[in-house]
């Protein structure tokens, strides 16, 4: 009877084995900041729906160019800063940005999330070159 149930279990887990082999195989994260141009950097912001964002801080340097996007890991997030008249939310989740100065930049959640919405927070620190 044992060895039926392990043929059995065996004869299973062989067949989903090779079922991922040909179809199910997710394929690699992709390194996004690989293929840009020199001088230009992604800063992904992750937001979370523990009203928090993935880093307390993110760091660019003046004259680079800088793409900014919004990554909704669970929920539905904004991400404004005011200085600079940013303001990711619904489709528009992305946008261009260059510093000719160093500065600190508030980013925050611009679309109500729930209870921890206010305090869902993050800097944009740019640097001297």
């Amino acid at each position: 009877m044992h060895k039926w149930i392990m043929f059995v279990l065996l004869s299973a887990a062989s067949l989903l084995a090779v079922y991922l082999l040909t179809f199910g195989l997710p394929e690699k994260p992709k390194d996004e900041s690989a293929e840009l141009p020199e001088g230009t950097v992604l800063v992904k912001v992750q937001a979370n729906s523990d009203f928090t964002f993935d880093q307390e801080e993110y760091k660019v340097k003046v004259g680079d160019k800088v793409i900014l996007k919004l990554q909704n890991k669970s929920g539905i997030h904004g991400l404004k800063i005011d200085e600079l008249n940013v303001d990711l939310e619904g489709q528009e989740l992305e946008t261009n940005l260059e510093f000719d100065k160093p500065g600190e930049y508030i980013m925050h959640c611009s679309v109500p999330c729930g209870t921890g919405h206010l305090e869902m927070k993050t800097k944009l620190i740019v640097e001297a070159a």
